[in-house]
């Protein structure tokens, strides 16, 4: 199950995402956590300390590595350097699994221990002063992109990603790559503005969307938000001294957070799981063709030098009887 955090800056969604990440560990399920937010701070949530999370490999500095594996023998992909974020697999392409070992994750992932469990973490890197002027963000988070398209998961498998924060996702077509999406909003009209801008652009793309409330101090933050986002609202969390230690760099055994937080966590596991039976994979690829499309029109074919339409495999469809390439 492919599953994103969002929310505005500040909202809690790093804190979320690594909680639910910490959950699936401990109960042994295989899980790969992405932090594709410009900031950075999924690392140190997951308990790495400052040196361990600034020795993470970037996934932006081995996109040549990422787009050299995919490719594989696909005839439609004249080389690694006509590859986009949005390059859609086809008949031939090298497809990324949860549980296996490839050279993608060999080179980009880490392994992060979490209370007897573990999880495999990649990172799309820190926005740098030699960014500036030369990329956005977005293209940081292309490598990101580029391996959930080429990602067959099944049920009891995870993907859990941190992603940029605000409507930021919007800039690509990755906010579709998804099963379910948990939009993390406190109680604040600030707090719900990103759910409304979510919700109406996501609405066409069939984007499943579940608010989880955070922050939240008593039944008047529980009545606003139930008015602001309705049935969306999956769950809520409110203070927790577990996380105010693990924000300090000293969290407790993870069998130690509160009984109401580790229901919350359990609520979304059921709600991703939820989401299985509804899997469209022929939506899913033209989706990904859709956006792949676009990309080329507006900027890739001319910056590719190359007719990025004709990466479109019109008989593939990807879902999880396809055979990777070899």
């Amino acid at each position: 199950m492919k599953i994103a955090f969002v929310g505005k800056g500040g909202s809690g969604k790093t804190t979320l995402s690594s909680l639910f990440v910490r959950h699936l560990a401990a109960t042994a399920q295989p899980v790969v956590a992405v932090d594709a937010d410009i900031n950075q701070h999924l690392g140190p949530a997951l308990g790495l300390d400052e040196a361990e999370a600034a020795a993470l490999p970037a996934l932006g500095e081995h996109l040549p590595l990422i787009k050299d594996y995919l490719r594989g023998s696909n005839p439609r992909i004249a080389s690694a350097d006509t590859m986009i974020k949005t390059t859609p697999p086809g008949t031939g392409s090298r497809l990324l699994r949860v549980r296996e070992n490839n050279p993608v994750y060999d080179t980009c992932a880490r392994s992060v221990e979490l209370d007897g469990g573990a999880a495999r973490l990649m990172v799309t890197g820190p926005f740098t002063d030699a960014d500036l002027g030369v990329s956005c963000y977005h293209s940081k988070t292309g490598a990101v992109e580029l391996c959930l398209n080429h990602l067959v998961d099944g049920r009891d498998e995870f993907v859990v990603v941190d992603m940029t924060a605000g409507s930021d996702s919007f800039a690509s077509g990755m906010f579709t790559r998804f099963d379910i999406t948990f939009l993390v909003a406190e109680p604040t009209r600030k707090g719900v503005s990103v759910y409304r801008q979510y919700k109406e652009y996501a609405r066409d793309f069939g984007v499943v969307l579940k608010v989880v409330g955070n922050k939240v101090q008593g039944q008047d933050d529980l009545d606003f938000l139930r008015a602001e986002v309705g049935d969306d609202l999956l769950v809520t969390v409110g203070h927790s001294d577990w996380v105010r230690a693990m924000e300090k760099g000293r969290p407790p055994r993870f069998e130690l957070l509160e009984d109401v937080n580790r229901r919350a966590l359990r609520m979304l596991e059921i709600a991703a799981d939820a989401t299985y039976e509804l899997r469209d994979w022929e939506r899913y690829t033209q989706q990904m063709v859709h956006f792949h499309l676009k990309n080329a029109r507006s900027w890739g074919n001319e910056r590719t030098g190359a007719d990025l339409a004709a990466q479109v495999d019109p008989g593939f469809v990807l879902d999880e009887s396809v055979t990777a390439s070899v």
